[in-house]
């Protein structure tokens, strides 16, 4: 019996050591497979690295097509673009603010941020030096000149028409390369450059008379015809072309990305609306329609009166600034409505509206209530210097372009020798803000600093017609 149970132990045993032997090589086999497996494990595309760090970094243009300091918050076609992408990935962004397309590209070619944001146009040149990404507006290089031109039979109609024009384009643009080339064909033909004066300060220089012509792309003309009303396009010097972001060098994965969020966002409506917003200026922009105006103070006013004056009489305000306020946001529709969703008689962005106590925004009597409250609120923080009707015009263009940008202003103001405290001076301040030599030194960066002055104006004009009629 011991004998038997010798055996059987014996088996047992060498079994057992057998069965272990067996699984320690099994699990060393495992082993070295899973070990194997994250050696060869695939890298993180780029779109994977951007969505692991939660952030998309940007370098971005400060210019009114691009991107710029709001009132409520940033602004710009291209901004809004790129913000919409970054939610769509599900990161935040992080900008890397420039002031010239040369600064751009510069940077893009150190290849650390991920998108470079700058109204590049997409050329050959570029695509041997860049990684584009997909078009998202088509441009065309435009000759722009002073519509005066028209009275002494100067405007350009023809090439041959530029031989003894003054025109000037930025230095190192895709403008001086095309002038070039026109001047390969006539050699007579002579033109300036400049380093100094941005796209839009040369428009204003058209404008003023300063020079004959310059050249822009499509979309900057568009922005700018609005402040100045004597300039006019001469003729297309280009084809259509592609504005396109510059995409850091690596895989295609960021590049696949955003040509499918680009066709998603063109097939919503979005980009339409968007385009809409920057471009179309639909009754935003109706300064000088009296006509219309004188009418609807005779339909569309008396219903909304009362509100006005017990909103005015609460927040210490002229209710007929406060008319005229709410004419110029929405032309008194208590339903009218923006892309950026600001909403009612007033125009009030959804978190002013709660600040304000607003619980809805189209009730035309809780517009007007919260639009005064809001209203005084910013002129309960401007200097007390400000005086006068100096301090409801001023208080009313930061409303309209921001406070930051009105300390800017001041800045620049006290720089130049002017009164800071001074509407009229202001008005030849403000203006300033979108010259690259002063914004570039001021701590909000670029202003559309016209639209401020036409805002007010406007609203000055449509508060002396209600007092008058």
């Amino acid at each position: 019996m011991k004998y038997f149970i010798s055996i059987l132990l014996f088996f047992f045993i060498s079994f057992f050591l057998g069965w272990q032997s067996k699984a320690y090589f099994f699990l060393k086999q495992d082993s070295l497979e899973s070990k194997k497996k994250l050696e060869t494990k695939t890298p993180l595309t780029l779109l994977e690295k951007i969505q692991a760090k939660k952030r998309l970094d940007v370098i971005i243009l400060n210019s009114p097509t691009v991107y710029y300091v709001g009132a409520d918050q940033n602004r710009g076609f291209e901004y809004e673009l790129i913000a919409a992408y970054a939610k769509s990935i599900g990161v935040d962004l992080n900008l890397s603010v420039v002031y010239t397309v040369h600064d751009a590209l510069k940077m893009s070619e150190e290849n650390v941020d991920d998108i470079t944001v700058a109204g590049i146009t997409r050329t050959k040149e570029r695509e041997q030096l860049y990684s584009f990404g997909p078009k998202y507006q088509s441009i065309k290089e435009q000759l722009v000149c002073n519509s005066k031109m028209y009275r002494n039979a100067t405007f350009p109609k023809e090439s041959i028409d530029l031989l003894d024009l003054k025109i000037t384009v930025g230095k190192d643009t895709s403008y001086e390369k095309t002038l070039l080339k026109f001047q390969e064909d006539f050699t007579a033909f002579k033109f300036k450059t400049s380093l100094e004066h941005s796209s839009e300060e040369l428009l204003e220089m058209v404008h003023k008379n300063v020079i004959d012509c310059t050249v822009v792309d499509s979309n900057i003309f568009m922005i700018n015809q609005r402040y100045y009303p004597d300039i006019s396009v001469a003729m297309n010097l280009s084809k259509a072309q592609s504005l396109a972001w510059v995409l850091r060098k690596g895989d295609d994965s960021l590049e696949h990305s955003l040509y499918q969020w680009f066709n998603s966002y063109e097939n919503s409506g979005k980009m339409d609306e968007l385009e809409g917003f920057y471009y179309s200026y639909l009754n935003l922009f109706d300064y000088y329609d009296n006509k219309i105006f004188s009418k609807r103070i005779k339909k569309r006013l008396p219903k909304y009166k009362k509100h006005f004056k017990q909103a005015g009489k609460k927040y210490g305000i002229h209710w007929e600034l406060l008319a005229a306020q709410s004419y110029q946001e929405s032309h008194w529709n208590p339903h009218a409505k923006s892309h950026t969703g600001v909403r009612g008689m007033m125009m009030l962005t959804l978190p002013t509206a709660k600040q304000m106590g607003v619980k809805n925004r189209l009730d035309a009597k809780e517009s007007i209530f919260g639009g005064a409250k809001y209203l005084k609120k910013i002129e309960q923080r401007l200097d007390k210097n400000i005086k006068g009707k100096n301090r409801w015009a001023i208080t009313l263009a930061a409303y309209n372009v921001g406070m930051g940008h009105i300390h800017d202003a001041q800045k620049l103001a006290r720089k130049l020798n002017k009164n800071p405290y001074s509407w009229k001076d202001l008005k030849e301040i403000l203006p300033l803000l979108s010259q690259a030599k002063y914004y570039k030194k001021l701590k909000y960066g670029y202003a559309r600093g016209n639209e401020p002055v036409l805002y007010v104006d406007a609203i000055l004009n449509y508060a002396d017609i209600i007092v008058n009629n």
